[in-house]
């Protein structure tokens, strides 16, 4: 079976990344954004979707989380798109709900190489920690971005700002864990036989 895994350097002069991804993982993290909540909310992502995570990021926090954030999910994203290669032999598509206490959240995806990103969270506070609430919208926009996919995440309920980021990141983990499963049939999953056109 082949590896599925990719690892990359990202250096601007707003952050320093590097990051190793495998796709058939155990849910393993090793997560250093300089944002705890950040990492809290990656490390939800890597462990339901049973991904392995290394990343560590140096980021501009003294001027922003923005950056920080944004620079993470472009390099998670470009390594899932680079793992996954030309997406042969998996199921494509993932579809979840996540619930976290009085929070449910929903998310699909399609690894469909045109990316699109549609985010309704609804996050009523300012910041979750040191993270802005407006960057873990930001997040999935940037992630699907960089990934080549398509991705709908949507929060149905909840009053905790808290439980709702973290239930959308939960769905979405469980929805990328579907449409990266190996399929077993070595075809791309495509009615045109390419991915991405």
């Amino acid at each position: 079976m082949t590896a599925r895994s990719a690892s990359l350097e990202r250096k601007t002069r707003e952050t320093d990344i590097e990051i190793r991804l495998d796709l058939d993982g155990e849910g393993r993290s090793e997560i250093e954004t300089g944002i705890r909540f950040l990492d809290h909310l990656l490390d939800a992502l890597v462990r339901h979707g049973r991904l392995d995570l290394q990343l560590r990021c140096v980021g501009d926090r003294d001027v922003d989380d923005h950056h920080t954030a944004e620079d993470c999910a472009l390099a998670l994203g470009t390594a899932l798109d680079r793992a996954l290669g030309e997406r042969r032999g998996i199921e494509r598509f993932g579809a979840a709900y996540a619930p976290m206490d009085e929070a449910l959240a929903r998310a699909a995806v399609d690894l469909s190489g045109r990316p699109f990103a549609r985010v309704d969270l609804g996050l009523r506070r300012e910041r979750l920690g040191e993270l802005a609430c407006e960057n873990v919208s930001h997040f999935f926009s940037s992630l699907a971005v960089s990934s080549r996919s398509t991705f709908h995440v949507e929060l149905l309920r909840g009053e905790n700002d808290h439980h709702r980021a973290e239930a959308a990141f939960k769905a979405l983990a469980l929805a990328l864990r579907q449409a990266i499963r190996r399929d077993g049939s070595g075809r791309i999953p495509s009615t045109k036989g390419v991915i991405g056109c």
